[in-house]
């Protein structure tokens, strides 16, 4: 048993090593899931295709939609020029005097729209330091900023967020993007108001030493001071028709849930129209908003439109197919015999779902540097567990939708996370420059979740 405990263990390892280092991982996921398959003497080509490759597969056919419509829908408001008029109102009405909220709250508008996170970087980082320069804020300091308004409370807390750690759970606990909102709610204000403090205090810190915005800087943005962009009220409107609509297609009587019998559902294989809902209102959703978004300056779209449209796609393909080889690692792995002692310890850390699921999605997401790609594995791996114990101790499914989400953006920005590594790219900054402000994020959202998790349990 200790050396089926080790295969999982090396073959995690090697994963998060080798994502590390930038190797891919739709290569090597598959590498190491058949190596621990080896070590733990099961069939190999079986473990591959049956069970690797058609859990892959079946998170393509759940989710793609989505990476690709949300890809479209980034690259329409990146090319119309709405996600950068956003950006600046923000940074310009708020001025250098709060230029880390500016930034932060920028970030979180069009997260919240349903905009990409790599695309949320690209639009606000010349205004980020456009803003950074003039209040002499270090430039290190940007990509923490950045990070906690894209990749934390508005990608998997606030209700009703578009984002895909927020749709994921949906598929296993039957619930909707609008899960337990007071909760998100709660811990969205912890790590907006914690996150600000610990990136205010590093200003003051810098300020005090003398430092400001630096100079020799890699990757600065040319000035934006004449650049035309669309209307404040215009560029809202295609994130606006996503909220809005995704809400009237989830919790009013426009619901899609309520759009099809139940005989006809019967006929596609669909058991429970609730664990698909989401996806199919959030698609609806999207579909709209890309519309919207192309029809805000459509000569300047029109010109870039196959060029963008290419560029969209390619990217929703590498984001979905890292994810779902990470998924049919995950489901490799539970079949394996060492699974079952590892999967004993995380369940008798905790006897309650909650913090167990906590710990888990955490772990997973950190291993792995996907929020989605570990979120996807233990709730395949153990979601039917948690909302079984859920349902005998009478706690909402959608109390365990809310705490796995926002678990799933916890750890995961470890040092191999691909969105780090992007951030820090585009910024021209390095993981030691940047990246202790990027890790104090992390473990506040980290705390956040666990305190919340802890505090539901209790009451």
């Amino acid at each position: 048993m200790v050396i089926q405990v080790l295969a999982i263990v090396l073959a995690l390892g090697l994963l998060m090593f080798f994502a590390y280092r930038g190797f891919p991982v739709i290569v090597f996921a598959p590498i190491f899931t058949l190596l621990a398959v080896v070590i733990s003497g099961v069939a190999l080509m079986p473990s591959y295709t049956e069970v690797y490759m058609l859990n892959a597969a079946n998170y393509v056919k759940n989710f793609f939609p989505i990476f690709l419509l949300g890809a479209i829908f980034g690259k329409m408001m990146e090319l119309s020029g709405a996600a950068s008029s956003i950006a600046q109102t923000i940074v310009k009405a708020l001025g250098s005097k709060r230029a880390m909220l500016a930034v932060v709250l920028a970030c979180s508008v069009l997260t919240y729209g349903g905009v990409s996170l790599f695309v949320v970087a690209f639009a606000v980082y010349p205004f980020a330091v456009a803003i950074f320069r003039e209040a002499d804020i270090p430039k290190r300091l940007i990509p923490g900023t950045i990070a906690l308004g894209a990749f934390t409370y508005t990608m998997d807390a606030l209700p009703g967020t578009p984002q895909i750690q927020n749709i994921i759970p949906t598929t296993y606990f039957g619930t909707d993007a609008y899960a337990a909102p007071l909760v998100g709610i709660a811990g969205a204000l912890i790590v907006f108001i914690g996150g600000l403090w610990w990136l205010e205090r590093r200003r003051k810190q810098a300020a005090a030493n003398g430092e400001g915005y630096g100079t020799g800087h890699k990757n600065e943005p040319e000035v934006l001071e004449n650049a035309k962009y669309p209307n404040i009220w215009i560029s809202v409107l295609p994130l606006l028709l996503v909220l809005v609509f995704n809400f009237l297609l989830s919790r009013t009587s426009m619901s899609v849930t309520n759009w099809y019998s139940s005989e006809l559902l019967e006929t596609f294989n669909i058991a429970n129209v609730k664990t698909v809902s989401s996806s199919w209102a959030l698609i609806i959703a999207l579909c709209i908003g890309v519309i919207a978004a192309g029809c805000i300056n459509i000569r300047q779209v029109k010109g870039k439109m196959a060029a963008g449209l290419t560029a969209a796609a390619m990217g929703s393909l590498l984001a979905i197919f890292n994810t779902a080889s990470e998924v049919g690692f995950g489901n490799v792995v539970k079949t394996l015999p060492g699974f079952k002692s590892i999967q004993e310890w995380i369940m008798n850390i905790s006897d309650h779902p909650l913090i167990s699921e906590a710990l888990s999605v955490n772990i997973l997401a950190g291993v792995t540097g996907s929020a989605s790609g570990g979120l996807s594995i233990a709730l395949e791996v153990m979601g039917k567990s948690y909302l079984s114990m859920a349902q005998t101790l009478g706690i909402s499914p959608e109390m365990l939708h809310r705490i796995a989400s926002m678990a799933s953006g916890g750890m995961d920005t470890l040092p191999h996370n691909g969105a780090v590594i992007t951030l820090l790219a585009i910024t021209g900054l390095t993981h030691k420059q940047s990246y202790k402000d990027i890790f104090a994020i992390t473990c506040l959202k980290t705390i956040a979740v666990f305190t919340l998790a802890i505090v539901l349990s209790i009451f």
